[in-house]
């Protein structure tokens, strides 16, 4: 009886708390690199290919300890790139709220998971083999109660604490906090036309899944930290495994390069110039931002002694309310917020010219039908007219993008 009584305690390792909690972080942190390395970087984006032993681990784990089967995720997660913010996009803060998506991520999974269509469409190219069509998918509930039993049998009645915490982990840090707080809470190192942001610059608690907005302006990318501050712990193991042979990287995103300013010369837009500039256009949106930005409080500065601050319909209120949506995509705005924006441009030249010039850029990226010849001209006509703007930053500003190459 009394060796019962002690199995029930503490199983057959008979640890102490602090050893099960160890022990806990430790299968929890297997859990979230088996998501980022495998389902994410690999199986969604393809940024690297796995040696088949250490995929199907990773397979088998997600299947012990998530449930979740691989070809649901792979195609909610590209349907969100493919609908990010927009009707359709499975999670987005921006269309369900930052509360439900935070706090109830998971429901929102599991209905997407139902989309017979969305699996279709976007879960191709998962693996397809028989363990993962006669086990992991068909029982993807028997992984998690056997892992229920291996943690009642390994460390007691505390097993099934260490069970719970299992089970909440990919919810609430995925689902969550990435779904969630990565498009709400953060700083942004690209313009990528939604939402996302980086939560945080050290990415160790979510594996790297941290550094969002770098995941959302590169997509296919394998490694997410871009900063020389940034650290993306996945990326560290990504490189272990490709040191030992098991894996291929395919894809990482391009490193910035500038021409010596000397060689920046007034007709020298080339080809390259164009290449760079289109390669790298979140990173050039993300510093056009900051002109944007710079822009309305120098128009608050001028504004603000000639008018009636506490009027909240004159000229200063309306810019100072719309500060924070100058330069944002329509998206993200509300028909008010939207109203009032364009309220405030037509009366403000000088910050329409910059928001005007914002959209111009834009478009050379986003034709599709231009050639390379039409895309250059127009980029040498925007660089014309930014330097002939009267606007310092602008003219500034242009004068940079000249220095871009491929």
């Amino acid at each position: 009886m009394q060796n019962f009584l002690n199995f029930l305690a503490g199983g057959f390792l008979q640890l102490s708390w602090w050893q099960v909690v160890l022990i806990t972080l430790v299968l929890t942190h297997i859990t979230i690199v088996s998501v980022t390395v495998f389902l994410h970087r690999s199986q969604a984006h393809r940024g690297l290919d796995l040696h088949p032993a250490v995929m199907h681990f990773f397979r088998f784990w997600l299947w012990m300890t998530t449930g979740m089967v691989t070809k649901e995720w792979v195609a909610i997660h590209r349907k969100h790139h493919a609908r990010c913010e927009r009707e359709g996009d499975p999670h987005s803060p921006v269309v369900f709220g930052l509360g439900m998506v935070f706090f109830r991520g998971a429901e929102l999974y599991r209905l997407e998971a139902t989309n017979e269509e969305t699996l279709k469409r976007f879960g191709h190219g998962t693996p397809d083999d028989w363990m993962e069509r006669n086990v992991y998918s068909k029982h993807n509930l028997l992984g998690i109660l056997i892992m229920l039993v291996i943690d009642i049998l390994l460390f007691g009645l505390e097993g099934l604490a260490v069970w719970a915490v299992q089970m909440a982990w990919i919810p609430f840090w995925a689902a969550g906090v990435v779904n969630g707080l990565g498009h709400a809470v953060g700083y942004r190192n690209f313009a990528s036309p939604d939402t996302s942001t980086n939560v945080f610059p050290i990415g160790i608690i979510i594996g790297g899944e941290e550094l969002h907005n770098n995941h959302h302006a590169y997509g296919t990318s394998a490694k997410f930290s871009s900063k020389w501050y940034e650290f993306d712990l996945g990326w560290c193991y990504i490189s272990v495994l490709k040191f030992l042979g098991l894996a291929q990287v395919k894809k990482v995103a391009p490193k910035l390069k500038l021409e010596p300013e000397n060689n920046a010369q007034a007709d020298g837009i080339s080809l390259s110039t164009l290449q760079g500039v289109i390669t790298h256009r979140y990173e050039i949106l993300a510093r056009y931002a900051d002109i944007i930005s710079n822009t309305a409080k120098e128009e608050l500065a001028r504004l603000k002694p000639s008018l009636n601050a506490a009027d909240p319909n004159c000229k200063w209120s309306l810019l100072k309310r719309c500060g924070d949506w100058i330069g944002r995509g329509d998206e993200v705005l509300d028909p008010e917020q939207r109203a009032q924006l364009q309220t405030v441009l037509e009366e403000d030249t000088r910050l329409s010219t910059v928001v005007r010039m914002q959209m111009e850029l834009s478009r050379i990226w986003e034709s599709s039908t231009a050639s390379s010849e039409q895309l250059l001209a127009d980029l040498r006509g925007w660089c014309q007219r930014a330097q002939q703007s009267g606007i310092e930053s602008l003219e500034q500003f242009a004068q940079r993008l000249r220095r871009y190459a491929a």
